[in-house]
């Protein structure tokens, strides 16, 4: 008797549709179809990925595991099992590789149980109109989303959340009286020359927060001053950008519905001073990834969170307290900070410390695993990152292979942790690690190297670290301390 062969089951719904069938349905006539056809399909080969686009695979977590399971050898099943091919994909050269790689490399078999195709050379020409035919819905629908919104904007209408200041009632903007004062407050201290730094600052003071429940920065206070939401309009860019500009170009400022929270006066004075205090800041000579310390976003506040910025002349501060969020400067000389952190990493290279380095336990591998994947995500990313800047000329080809070998090698010893998580690291072991990491990224220290390698380095051994000025301490996180 033949041996049954095993299926996965790959599910998609997507907010675009409003009509299409819903996860238990799709998955009943995959069910259907697997008893009929004589597949085994396991719990664990069920992946369904909710309110998910199909125009591309980066945020279709349930998908790429999938992909990743058909890559185990000897094969985990041999066919996918769709309800109709666009479930798979809604873009033809995602639908190309994916299936490429399916068919041709690994042997599984991709099936849609409610289009059958066939299995002769005229099944490939309908399977690619099906696919033409999903891919040419899914342009036409977003097309006609946007011609909604563009009409919907052109008329006043809300498509975004309440600004603050604001809260939504029937589709329409109400004032709270007292984020509305604030809001008040903040164009004429502006307009009466305050800057916004020292208007972030006396609002955090005052225990003010942002809608999120965050500090008020500077970046904050500047986008609330030039959003014409406070004078009763609305904006909405087409293309989706535009950050904080008051009209990006392309985009639609319409009067709406909503009560003003400031007079067209003060708003047009507020603009005005908002413009000459652009003019007035020095532009850069040079890109900033060109100027890059090999310090820059390793160091953080212990306090705030936020990472120490590079400020002229030679001082590093923290980056809340620049922008007015954080009450604590940190400040410290650039040349000071890069000795005390040479110098912690050469004092723990020659000495383990039992109490800041743990050792996991059985009961723990779960931890550990899920930091593990974390660790090997982020290698992948920065495979990904050193590709992009090699191939638009931001790197030398040199400096692109040695980046590369070494994260690389780091994705290789996270790849081979995970296989063996759960098993408890020996104190010995745990120190071997630490010191062969710390003197690799101290050789590189050392070196003629380039800032971003040099930064590469060090980002590859700490998970964070954080100086404290007030206590006169650098404590690092070691990734090897998993």
């Amino acid at each position: 008797m033949p041996e049954q062969k095993t299926a996965a089951a790959y599910i998609r719904v997507s907010t675009e549709e409003q009509t299409e069938y819903s996860p238990d349905a799709q998955l009943a006539e995959i069910r259907k179809y697997a008893a009929r056809e004589g597949y085994r399909l396991p719990e664990e080969f069920i992946y369904i990925d909710e309110g998910i686009s199909g125009r591309g695979t980066a945020r279709r977590e349930a998908f790429n595991r999938m992909i990743g399971t058909a890559k185990q050898q000897p094969k985990p099943f041999d066919a996918i099992l769709l309800w109709k091919f666009s479930r798979f994909a809604r873009n033809r050269e995602d639908s190309v590789v994916y299936k490429s790689l399916l068919r041709r490399q690994l042997g599984i078999e991709v099936v849609s149980v409610s289009e059958p195709v066939g299995d002769d050379k005229m099944s490939v020409l309908m399977e690619a109109l099906i696919e033409a035919m999903d891919e040419y819905y899914s342009i036409n629908l977003a097309e006609e989303v946007r011609r909604g919104m563009t009409e919907k904007a052109r008329r006043g209408g809300l498509q975004n959340g309440a600004p603050f200041g604001y809260r939504v009632e029937r589709n329409v903007l109400v004032p709270q009286p007292e984020e509305a004062a604030l809001v008040r407050g903040m164009f004429e201290r502006f307009a009466a020359g305050e800057g916004v730094y020292q208007i972030a600052r006396q609002l955090n003071a005052a225990g003010a927060r942002t809608l999120r429940g965050n500090r008020f920065e500077s970046r904050t206070v500047a986008y609330i001053l030039q959003n014409p939401a406070y004078i009763g309009k609305l904006r909405w860019n087409p293309a989706g950008r535009g950050g904080r500009r008051e009209n990006p170009s392309g985009g639609i400022l319409a009067d709406a519905q909503h009560t003003p929270l400031v007079e067209s006066a003060l708003w047009e004075l507020v603009q005005r001073r908002m413009e000459s205090v652009k003019a007035a800041q020095p532009q850069r000579a040079k890109p900033s990834s060109s100027q890059k310390d090999w310090l820059s976003g390793l160091v953080r506040c212990p306090a705030c969170g936020n990472t120490l910025v590079f400020v002229k002349p030679h001082y590093y501060k923290c980056g809340g307290y620049i922008k007015g969020s954080c009450p604590y400067s940190q400040h410290i000389t650039a040349a000071l900070l890069k000795e005390a952190l040479i110098a912690r990493l050469e004092q723990d290279m020659a000495h383990f410390d039992p109490i800041s380095y743990t050792v996991i336990a059985a009961g723990q591998s779960n931890a550990q695993e899920e930091l593990l994947r974390q660790q090997i995500a982020d290698r992948k990313r920065r495979l990904a990152r050193l590709r992009e800047a090699y191939l638009a000329g931001l790197e030398s080809l040199e400096t692109y292979q040695a980046e590369r070998e070494q994260v690389c090698a780091q994705l290789s010893a996270a790849q081979e942790a995970l296989a063996h998580a759960g098993v408890p690291a020996s104190r010995g072991e745990m120190q071997q690690q630490l010191a062969a990491e710390i003197s690799s990224a101290l050789g590189i220290l050392r070196s003629g190297a380039p800032p971003e390698r040099k930064h590469s380095a060090v980002a590859a051994i700490l998970s964070r670290c954080t100086w404290d000025r007030a206590a006169n301490r650098l404590t690092l996180y070691y990734r090897a301390s998993l």
